[in-house]
């Protein structure tokens, strides 16, 4: 079983925002940044090189493996600004159909620029969604 490469590090979050070249996505990352730390009322962590996260949790599944990883983070990737909300989107859907221009994955929120979303919206889901999350620690 091969072993998670990303995990919670002692890089400073703030260097690596310093460090993205882009200035709307390094912008934006600041914002995302105090909006996770408001509702998790925790400070960002590094996980690996490129992830700010907030929180952690242990999984386990059927298979046997397990891991830790964080409750919720986000990533300023060059492509997009990509959140992670763990729980995926299906419970959501009502926010969802509420937050404007985005993209996903399973869950991942990939967003553009902030100006394409309700930043209200996305605090909501950012909150319900830490507070899934939360519930299995």
């Amino acid at each position: 079983m091969s072993e998670l490469k990303t995990k919670k590090n002692d890089k400073d979050p703030m260097e690596f925002i310093a460090s993205v070249e882009n200035e709307k996505r390094k912008a934006d990352s600041r914002v995302v940044m105090d909006l996770m730390e408001k509702i998790t009322g925790e400070k960002g962590t590094m996980w690996g090189p490129s992830i700010v996260g907030y929180g952690s949790y242990h999984y386990k599944y059927a298979s046997g493996r397990e891991g830790d990883w964080m409750i919720t983070g986000f990533s300023p990737r060059k492509q997009s600004l990509t959140l992670y909300i763990m729980p995926g989107f299906d419970r959501y859907e009502e926010l969802m159909g509420k937050l404007g221009k985005y993209k996903t994955g399973k869950s991942c929120l990939y967003i553009n620029k902030l100006e394409d979303v309700d930043i209200d919206v996305l605090e909501q889901l950012v909150s319900l969604s830490v507070k899934h999350m939360k519930k299995l620690t």
